[in-house]
């Protein structure tokens, strides 16, 4: 999330509903159409939507 002129993590989703939940918490109205937007979410560590144990 970029605020105040700096960005910052809301931390790491495990699943699509992590996600969902720190996008609604950022004030995202609905969270599934903005979430393979890189603007507004940076997948790591592997596709979009695919989550595993580290």
């Amino acid at each position: 999330m970029h605020r105040r002129g700096q960005d910052e993590v809301l931390g790491t989703a495990y699943s699509d509903h992590d996600l969902v939940v720190f996008l609604e918490g950022a004030g995202v109205a609905e969270p599934e159409t903005t979430w393979d937007d890189p603007q507004w979410v940076e997948w790591r560590g592997g596709p979009a939507h695919e989550f595993s144990a580290a």
